[in-house]
């Protein structure tokens, strides 16, 4: 009788390299802006005014302001920054306190709010692609 070997068609698993420590860490920071249905644009006026304010504090990484494309009345700030001792430096400072001045100042054309409330999201980048 002719002797049958099993043989495995499969190769081998190649050894995954060690698990590297992030050194690199983003934190991410989200205002959460509900407005009413008639003050976006004077939200998006404002942050235009101010743009780049916020560009040579240290840690800072980048800023979007995202405006909904669908019924939602909730806009979001989100900044990026290199760790949040960095985010925290610039709430306490003096340029955080003056780019927030008149941010509760009544819109410009009815007088009433442009924000009816805030939250702020905290989040780390744990993993993602360039694109």
């Amino acid at each position: 009788m002719a002797s049958c070997r099993h043989r495995s068609l499969a190769s081998p698993r190649p050894e995954r390299p060690p698990q590297q420590e992030r050194v690199d860490i983003t934190v991410i920071k989200i205002n959460a802006i509900t407005v009413p249905a008639d003050s976006g644009d004077e939200l998006a006026r404002r942050f235009a005014a101010r743009a780049g304010a916020v560009d040579g504090q240290e840690g800072f990484e980048g800023f979007e302001l995202l405006k909904p494309t669908d019924d939602r009345l909730t806009w979001l700030v989100i900044t990026r920054w290199k760790d949040e001792e960095s985010f925290q430096a610039w709430v306490s400072s003096p340029a955080f306190g003056h780019g927030h001045q008149g941010a509760s100042a009544p819109h410009s054309q009815h007088g009433g709010p442009v924000s009816v409330s805030s939250e702020l999201w905290s989040y780390e980048v744990t993993t993602g692609s360039a694109g």
